[in-house]
């Protein structure tokens, strides 16, 4: 079984080490991921310029691009065979409710939905620099990883996205099938001067507030639980069709 293996968080990424060492345990492995940091880049392509995957010596691909490019470069030209599964991340951070429209790590699963491959996208909820509490999921997700590759029958353009809570593999209490919850942040806009009195913006930052259900995704994570959320890629919202069409937009 070959099974690619990308990123948002860059090559150099301890999380896209672990989940590359996860999946050589079911398949052959190979990890074309972006030559730098790629969060919040979403689905976006790189199409003004050439892309120059470069080949390191560990076999490995890095890119000058998106985790979008990515996938469409391994699956395109750098990889020996069409894989069976595409797995992303394990991403230094969460990505629940509205995270899944930003991430580049959503995103890299989501292009492999759409080539026709089996995606999952793995994150973990706490800290980025929490590597101890990252590694700790070796051998968790290692099984994890085994029982998703097992599944006869993988329902097409779904995706599946999965948080490891921020309490390491030693604190999980289970494992959850979850819906996203929703999140907003306030004052996530800092406004700056640089050095020539010039007005400037930073995006990011600020306070998050979470809703959602008893079984959302932030909810399990919260108490403890791997969340694991099947995402669709039809965006369409089948219930308001016949509303829509009741406004008579196309007379």
């Amino acid at each position: 079984m070959h099974i690619l293996v990308t990123n948002d968080d860059g090559i150099l990424s301890p999380g896209l080490a672990l989940l590359a060492e996860c999946c050589q345990a079911v398949g052959q492995v190979t990890l074309v991921a972006p030559d730098r940091e790629q969060s919040g880049t979403s689905h976006s392509l790189t199409m003004h310029r050439p892309l120059r995957p470069a080949r390191r010596p560990d076999g490995s691909f890095q890119v000058d691009g998106t985790p979008t490019d990515c996938v469409l470069l391994a699956l395109g030209a750098l990889m020996p065979e069409r894989p069976r599964f595409v797995f992303s991340g394990v991403n230094h951070g969460p990505n629940m409710g509205e995270d899944v429209l930003y991430s580049g790590t959503v995103a890299a699963a989501m292009e492999g939905v759409t080539l026709g491959v089996p995606s999952v996208a793995i994150s973990f909820a706490g800290p980025g620099s929490d590597l101890e509490g990252i590694l700790s999921y070796k051998a968790l997700l290692t099984r994890l990883v085994q029982r998703i590759v097992a599944v006869p029958d993988f329902p097409p353009k779904m995706i599946l996205n999965v948080n490891l809570p921020a309490c390491g593999a030693a604190g999980v209490k289970g494992i959850k099938v979850t819906a996203l919850g929703s999140r907003y942040f306030s004052e996530s806009l800092t406004r700056m001067r640089d050095p020539w009195g010039r007005e400037i913006f930073w995006i990011g930052g600020g306070s998050v507030h979470w809703t959602g259900g008893a079984e959302s995704d932030h909810h399990a994570v919260a108490d403890g639980y791997i969340a694991v959320t099947p995402l669709h890629m039809d965006l369409t919202s089948y219930q308001l069709l016949q509303t829509v069409q009741g406004w008579a937009l196309a007379d």
